[in-house]
């Protein structure tokens, strides 16, 4: 990762996928993580729906593209994150979405009652903050300079955290 150009301008190293064009305000925390640790991704609108052979595509493709990571935030059903784990070996962090029906119960359940052998990783519902933060740490332990960054980030949440009682 050189500090030189900008995480999009990179081969990614994080693939965020969204099983809709809806839910991009909800990953938009994840996409300033990304960017303010220096970590280039690539974000794709594939549902397990209704683009499933793109979107299976894409994941058995994305360890020979280079992804180290891919996040997968999904309403509803919820099925993305878990059809996706079943096509790659890269982690996969799936993010619930916060439905109308069920507030994100739907979609947490789902994601997180995956079958024994397949893992997906999950966060609460709307974190995309925490599936960023998540990919950073699992990046870390290959990546030096992002295992120092995570490092400086925490130490600024408890500063952050003790300058609230002065």
């Amino acid at each position: 990762m050189s500090s030189k150009r900008k995480s999009t301008e990179e081969r990614p190293l994080v693939g965020i996928m969204l099983g809709s064009a809806s839910d991009l305000e909800q990953v938009a925390p994840a996409k300033e993580i990304l960017k303010e640790f220096g970590v280039p991704f690539e974000l794709k609108v594939l549902s397990a729906h209704r683009t499933p052979d793109h979107a299976l595509r894409y994941a058995a493709e994305a360890e020979s593209k280079g992804l180290e990571v891919i996040i997968a935030a999904a309403g509803g059903a919820a099925h993305l994150p878990g059809v996706v784990a079943a096509k790659t070996l890269l982690p996969v962090i799936g993010i619930p979405i916060k439905s109308k029906a069920l507030n994100g119960l739907d979609s947490l359940l789902s994601i997180v009652q995956m079958p024994a052998g397949i893992p997906v990783a999950t966060v609460a519902i709307d974190g995309s903050a925490n599936a960023a933060l998540l990919a950073v740490t699992i990046m870390a332990a290959k990546h030096p300079e992002l295992r120092e960054k995570l490092r400086r980030y925490r130490e600024s949440l408890e500063e952050k955290v003790l300058r609230a009682n002065i």
